[in-house]
């Protein structure tokens, strides 16, 4: 999943970009108002973190503006003010969720994933697809009691098809959100098609993959009932 973080602390923007990296996110940073409007209107992102206090401008409108080009991004409010009036408006205005500074990393983590079992409505940690299994936060995934070895990048898409399942995710999505470039031709996006072959011939060699379903000319999609 693709974060952007705007935050004008450079060690904590760089501490967080590293920890978030470890955890499989891809990473973008921005340190000013306008480097994180510049950036929100350009791509899109699973994940927006916003300090309040940015140089240029307030966090607060960033967010309203960010609200309009990424809405279907998570949204946490990073910041050392202790208002409770800031942390109200922030949620008002569809912030997801709200953390004062100092902070853990790891509580960040936690939180971004308790925002992604809301948004998705995870309830369990073991999902089904068809007759395998998938595990999301510990990232693994099994046919019966047989654990399946899948790359790094085929696990994040098999994982991001099932979060928006019965969804087509065009190969342009896909390799913003897991690669964090976009491919806009069938030949940048190769690399896609192949990932989704090799994911299809490993699973095969145990059940069925109809449910992994090629909608042609567009992208792909994970179909559940």
């Amino acid at each position: 999943m693709k974060v952007l973080i705007i935050e004008d602390e450079k060690t904590l923007a760089y501490e967080m970009e590293v920890f978030l990296k470890k955890a499989f996110f891809i990473c973008e940073l921005a340190h000013t108002f306008n480097d994180g409007l510049k950036k929100l209107t350009a791509g899109l992102y699973d994940y927006i973190l916003i300090d309040l206090g940015l140089p240029g401008g307030d966090g607060l409108e960033l967010l309203r503006n960010a609200k309009r080009s990424n809405p279907d991004a998570a949204y946490i409010i990073i910041t050392a003010r202790g208002r409770l009036e800031d942390r109200v408006t922030g949620l008002d205005m569809g912030a997801d969720d709200y953390l004062s500074k100092p902070f853990f990393l790891p509580e960040l983590h936690s939180r971004m994933q308790a925002i992604s079992r809301r948004k998705f409505k995870i309830e369990q940690e073991l999902q089904s697809i068809g007759e395998f299994l998938i595990d999301l936060q510990k990232r693994f995934m099994v046919f019966q009691d047989i654990s399946i070895e899948l790359s790094r990048k085929e696990f994040d898409l098999v994982s991001y098809l099932f979060l928006h399942k019965n969804m087509v995710l065009t190969r342009g999505q896909l390799s913003e959100h897991i690669w964090g470039t976009f491919a806009d031709d069938d030949y940048d996006s190769n690399y896609i098609d192949a990932h989704i072959k090799n994911i299809r011939k490993k699973l095969n060699a145990y059940a069925p993959t109809e449910w992994l379903e090629t909608v042609r000319g567009v992208g792909y999609r994970i179909r559940k009932h």
